[in-house]
């Protein structure tokens, strides 16, 4: 019997993650607020599937197969069967928390609770919940069915055999895990990410090095497959912004201080590629 995935949030995230799993075998419901964001992740799912067949590395009946297996609600009634439950919603931990309150609710007994969150600490989503043990971090990374890694977060409460269960699922999709053993705020590749942009950005705004230059020079001193400030403006520099002020938060250490110039650039509206500006011109 072919398992069942419940994606919480059909953005760019959450209908990856639905696209990938669908495409690797699962059943799965996909649940937005709004009929119109169900219609978008939809569509993005079916676009994107018709650029893999175009590409001659997917077969047209396998991504009619695939698209056929994902059904879309605004109903979180939806979870009820589920084995997995992905949530994949705005990066706020009241928005998570009250999510989790009604899956703690509504999901199976056995389900994985899992948190697609990039910097919040899982340990607070979990207690929202009477079964901490059951929630755990599964942090996959954007474009999703283009991007191999998913990092596995260990909350202060999850136990093993939850782990196990969210690691058997990363794979099955097709995902390479790493497992964050303590549940440090930004994990590690949000902290890392965060740290090399935050560098970065400064030197930029200091008039130390140009942003093409600063990339170049990660690019090729580093090997990185792409500079942090395109990084940056790929990621958004707002979604960047947020994710290192909640490290900063909770760790209270400098060096992910944001500076002033990423601060300013949201303010304008200057966050990257989907602004069309943000270090570079789109």
């Amino acid at each position: 019997m072919a398992k069942k995935l419940a994606v919480i949030g059909a953005g760019l995230m959450g209908s990856g993650i639905a696209q990938v799993s669908a495409q690797a075998g699962w059943d799965v419901v996909l649940r937005d607020v709004t009929d119109e964001a169900l219609a978008r992740g939809k569509g993005g799912i079916a676009s994107s599937f018709e650029k893999f067949v175009a590409k001659g590395k997917l077969e047209a009946a396998a991504a009619e197969e695939a698209l056929g297996r994902i059904t879309t609600t605004t109903d979180l009634d939806a979870v009820a069967d589920a084995d997995v439950v992905v949530e994949a919603v705005f990066e706020k931990i009241e928005v998570k928390r009250e999510i989790f309150q009604a899956l703690d609710k509504l999901a199976k007994d056995d389900a994985v609770l899992a948190s697609n969150t990039s910097a919040i600490p899982i340990t607070k989503i979990a207690a929202a919940t009477a079964r901490p043990e059951r929630v755990v971090g599964t942090h996959f990374f954007s474009p999703v069915p283009m991007m191999q890694l998913c990092e596995l977060v260990r909350g202060y409460k999850t136990s093993d055999e939850t782990l196990a269960a969210a690691r058997e699922f990363a794979e099955s999709v097709g995902k390479t895990c790493v497992v964050v053993n303590r549940d440090v705020a930004g994990f590690v590749t949000t902290r890392l990410i965060s740290a090399l942009v935050v560098e970065a950005a400064k030197l930029y705004e200091s008039g130390v090095a140009s942003a093409e230059d600063i990339d170049i020079a990660c690019k090729l001193g580093f090997g990185h497959a792409m500079g942090p400030l395109a990084t940056a403006d790929l990621t958004g520099v707002d979604i960047l912004l947020h994710a290192t002020e909640n490290i900063y938060t909770e760790s209270q250490d400098e060096k992910f201080a944001p500076p002033e110039i990423m601060r300013r650039m949201v303010d304008a509206g200057d966050i990257g590629r989907k602004s069309g500006q943000g270090f570079y011109t789109h």
